[in-house]
């Protein structure tokens, strides 16, 4: 069985979201990213673009949050920027380009209080349905695991690392 790379899953699931029209949203719209026919003033229309992140920037990104990213998330990172991507429960942290490092660094500090969950070693990237987060669990070398926003101390594993994660919910 040939397994998915994670580029071909979210091109897969980003396609589908272009082909029936989900990638719109009511604000602005980074100017790379705009789709080229808009037609209404307030909703636009977003397009993913190929990812502009650097290994560079993902080592400052690191440094400044003391975070070592896992590669396989590196990769998914460096593949394409988007608003919003959402497959099966998860939906990712928006990757816009120019500003997902904001993006990024306010999911992993500022989504909840740091106390929570980046204090304690668990790296939020993904909201999972109305439950709460998925996260990095940086004390199991980083397998995914859900934290529940409704008890504090609940960390549920979920998937050994990101790529596992990735293929299991685009099966769905």
């Amino acid at each position: 069985m040939i397994k998915e790379t994670i580029e071909e899953i979210v091109d897969r699931t980003l396609n589908s979201w272009v082909e029936n029209e989900a990638n719109q949203l009511p604000c602005d719209i980074e100017e790379a990213m705009l789709a080229p026919d808009q037609p209404d003033e307030e909703w636009k229309f977003w397009l993913p673009v190929k990812s502009t992140v650097t290994d560079t920037e993902l080592q400052e990104l690191e440094a400044e949050t003391g975070f070592v990213f896992p590669e396989d998330f590196k990769k998914f990172l460096k593949h394409k920027h988007f608003y919003e991507l959402q497959i099966s429960e998860i939906s990712f942290c928006p990757h816009p380009i120019n500003v997902w490092r904001a993006s990024l660094r306010e999911m992993m500090l500022d989504t909840y209080p740091r106390e929570f969950l980046f204090d304690k070693g668990y790296i939020p990237f993904a909201l999972y349905s109305d439950w709460g987060l998925l996260c990095f669990d940086t004390h199991h070398h980083n397998a995914v695991v859900r934290w529940d926003h409704e008890d504090a101390e609940t960390f549920e594993y979920q998937y050994q690392d990101f790529y596992e994660l990735l293929t299991e919910i685009s099966k769905v």
